[in-house]
């Protein structure tokens, strides 16, 4: 026989139940050995290609109809109206004769046809700054009209307008554009030169100006009686860092760090907090000793999927039961939020799903993903079910998911910031920026009014003028 050539046949005895065990096993590992190969061969052809980024596999067989739905107001109210205010009027008139058959023409009515455009030509705006001496100090006065942003005079007496620097602000933090493509809008849209330093210096000094707003927003967060926490990573320098966001009812705040863990979180956070974490389940959150905690149930829903996908054999019967325990919290949650069980009730059921969650977490598993996923519910067992026992309290953290995507836009743009100055700019505009349009604000106005307020009349986007 050569030495290649297998001996199955010799060494497996059809009669003996041990190789029939070992043939059954070798064929199982086989058949997940093809599978394997299968997924390993998609996930490279995926890798060389342009992909759709977000793309969730094939197309539905029968998907939703696209584009708006009909409804009570489906029709000609759908159309938008005229416009409040006329800039601009023009005639069309008709031609002499027909293009078709060249016959003559004949006047029936006229009716009418609405535009938007953008301004081409930017608005030039003279400010004649009067200048005197106090009567008594003789200290020099300066007078400052409410659309300045700054009291610059000589060199640097050319400035733009309060409106223009909030457009830079949203098309960098919100929009994720380069400083370099942000140029280019000002020129192509607007006919304003605005180099990228110059719109560099913009956010340097919106962010500036923004100082008291931003450290407002952060005592708030710190302060609320429960915050959505997360973290990803950063460049400072094009040296790690991680960006922290915290999200609570009334604000979300961002904060870039060089640290990590609860070292960085704790500097947004508060190392203290005794309100409640909703976060993800990563272990440095659990060093908050002092607040009380909800893991993410759609992490432990994904983390569940996942598994199963891979599990062959009894492997699949943990990772289904989780899935089972966790559905069914859910179910509960939207009996007591639809009223069809008490709070009272919905706590009470919390307490079971505890009890058997831990009950099949507990005994050591013999497949070491299972066992390690496992250890991890066990860890967190007293954090599963919080939102059962308190009503308000979110089972997922899908709110700090969704306030770090825009920075997840500006990473991949422009993969961080260069300094730790522009680190620190780019903590307060986002917070300033996305807890204004949170709160229902226009942010764009807010930014504006910033910029060209002194201090002593700055607006507070958190109480105070404004």
């Amino acid at each position: 026989m050569d030495a290649d050539q297998t001996n199955t046949d010799v060494a497996l005895n059809p009669a003996c139940p041990g190789c029939v065990a070992a043939a059954n096993r070798i064929a199982g590992l086989e058949a997940r050995i093809i599978l394997l190969e299968q997924k390993l061969e998609a996930a490279l052809r995926a890798g060389k290609r342009q992909a759709a980024p977000f793309s969730r596999g094939l197309p539905k067989d029968n998907p939703k109809r696209p584009g708006r739905k009909k409804g009570n107001d489906y029709g000609t109210k759908a159309f938008r109206a005229a416009p409040p205010v006329i800039d601009e009027e023009y005639d069309a008139p008709l031609p002499e004769r027909c293009p078709k058959c060249g016959g003559r023409v004949v006047a029936s009515h006229v009716d009418h046809q609405y535009q938007a455009e953008i301004p081409r030509r930017p608005i030039y705006r003279q400010f004649n700054v009067a200048i005197g001496r106090c009567a008594c100090c003789e200290g020099r006065v300066q007078g400052r009209h409410p659309l300045q942003t700054s009291d610059a005079l000589g060199c640097c007496a050319s400035q733009v307008g309060p409106d223009a620097q909030a457009a830079v602000v949203m098309l960098n933090k919100e929009l994720g554009l380069s400083q370099g493509k942000i140029s280019r809008v000002f020129q192509a849209l607007f006919d304003i030169k605005l180099t990228r330093g110059g719109s560099c210096q913009v956010m340097l000094r919106a962010a500036q100006r923004c100082q008291e707003n931003y450290q407002a927003i952060v005592k708030r967060v710190q302060q609320s009686p429960w915050i959505v926490p997360d973290e990803t990573g950063w460049r400072i320098g094009g040296h790690l860092a991680w960006m922290h966001v915290a999200v609570s009812e009334e604000a979300i705040a961002y904060l870039i760090a060089r640290k990590r863990g609860i070292e960085g979180s704790a500097l947004l956070i508060g190392e203290d907090y005794a309100g409640t974490l909703i976060h993800d389940g990563w272990s440095p959150y659990d060093r908050f000793w002092r607040a009380m905690h909800q893991t993410c149930i759609a992490h432990l829903l994904r983390r569940s999927h996942e598994l199963l996908e891979r599990a062959r054999g009894g492997a699949v019967i943990v990772p289904r039961k989780v899935k089972a325990l966790l559905q069914e919290s859910l179910e509960v949650r939207d009996l007591r939020d639809a009223g069809k069980i008490t709070p009272q009730a919905a706590a009470a059921r919390a307490d079971e799903l505890e009890a058997r969650m831990k009950q099949l977490v507990t005994p050591v598993k013999t497949n070491a993903a299972n066992d390690r996923f496992c250890r991890h519910l066990f860890r967190h067992t007293k954090h599963l079910f919080t939102f059962l026992r308190h009503p308000g309290i979110d089972a997922t953290n899908y709110r700090a998911e969704q306030a770090i995507r825009p920075a997840v836009v500006n990473r991949k743009v422009w993969g961080g910031n260069r300094t730790e100055t522009g680190a620190v700019a780019q903590s307060i505009l986002m917070t300033v920026w996305f807890t204004t349009v949170k709160k229902g604000r226009d942010a764009m106005g807010f930014m504006s009014q910033v910029l060209r307020s002194p201090k002593s009349t700055r607006p507070r986007l958190l109480g105070g003028s404004g």
